[in-house]
């Protein structure tokens, strides 16, 4: 099954590292035993952008966490803060029966649920697994598969909001998988999340996530022309940004994420695009856009031109850039 997944994942296209069917009636009890002890360890794989102040909002509710992640610096700060910090996934899954993954691709997540040190080599039966990465909806259901043969319990519950809404506990996730085990599920959830929304069968969560992400991708990308126009046609952008914030073309992008510099504060375009969401992630979940459109035979005619200017983006030094750096990246490209 690793093998097969390693391929899928593969021909995504997703090769680095940045960052249920219900068990046996007998787990029923151990579902509702766990909601009951809410207060016990939780394990949290991950500690990124996003999942650095997803574990802390766990921490502020009062949960003891487990950590892990592929880079020992990132658990530090949780380790002086009295966590309990260890070396692989297999060991969260044998101090905690509640786990929380969020992790940049399908072949991370991979490794971390079916790999040699994977949550799947000490994962106890009755276990609750969520998955807050964003991958490939294929992905999600095969690991859903592969956890249902243990006993446990898989669900996918990517995010949408940002680091902002991340710190503030006011993410949105779409979450997939038995409806019988959402309740469960939404009471580690709901401390990081403000929205917490029931997709439907495992891998919906993953679905409604891509086609999020693809709008976020294509309005961002009209935000920064319609700036970028509008400021060499001799307009004052913070008028402008403002004209467009109470009129119809007003986006998220527009009003609470604008790309341009100087326009808004607390955003990553006023910090030189540092922190938030990374063009390379961006084209990432493009990508998986992409591959799902061809499954579909769906046609995304923007969502395509969108995968290859943030894949453009990256190959000219804009990877580890917000994705609104976009603004930046128009502001460049004279050939266009």
């Amino acid at each position: 099954m690793a093998a097969s997944l390693r391929l899928r994942g593969a021909a995504s296209g997703l090769r680095f590292w940045s960052r249920r069917q219900r068990p046996a009636v007998a787990n029923l009890a151990v579902v509702c035993s766990r909601s009951m002890a809410s207060k016990t360890p939780v394990g949290f794989i991950g500690l990124g952008n996003m999942g650095n102040p997803m574990a802390k909002n766990l921490m502020k509710h009062g949960y003891p966490l487990i950590i892990y992640d592929v880079f020992p610096d990132a658990c530090k700060e949780f380790q002086d803060a009295g966590e309990q910090v260890v070396s692989c996934p297999a060991d969260v899954a044998e101090k905690a029966d509640r786990i929380i993954t969020m992790l940049p691709t399908s072949i991370n997540a991979i490794e971390a649920y079916s790999g040699a040190n994977g949550i799947l080599k000490k994962v106890k039966k009755g276990s609750l697994l969520i998955d807050s990465s964003t991958i490939d909806p294929a992905v999600s259901k095969e690991l859903a598969k592969e956890v249902e043969k243990m006993g446990a319990v898989f669900m996918d519950a990517p995010v949408s909001g940002g680091v902002g809404a991340a710190r503030s506990s006011n993410l949105t996730f779409m979450v997939g998988g038995v409806e019988d085990e959402f309740a469960a599920a939404q009471e580690l959830l709901g401390c990081m999340g403000s929205n917490v929304v029931y997709c439907g069968a495992v891998g919906t969560g993953q679905a409604a996530k891509i086609c999020n992400n693809m709008l976020l991708a294509i309005s961002m990308i009209g935000t920064a022309e319609a700036m970028n126009l509008g400021i060499r046609l001799g307009l004052d952008p913070k008028l402008l940004a403002k004209i467009l914030n109470m009129s119809s073309g007003r986006c998220w992008s527009s009003d609470t994420y604008n790309p341009v510099p100087g326009v808004m504060d607390g955003v990553p375009s006023a910090n030189n695009y540092q922190g938030g969401f990374g063009a390379t992630l961006m084209a990432k979940d493009l990508g998986l856009a992409q591959d799902s459109a061809t499954n579909t035979k769906s046609p995304i005619l923007l969502g395509s031109l969108a995968h290859q200017i943030y894949r453009m983006m990256c190959a000219k030094g804009y990877s580890k850039k917000d994705f609104s750096s976009v603004f930046q990246f128009l502001r460049e490209e004279e050939t266009f």
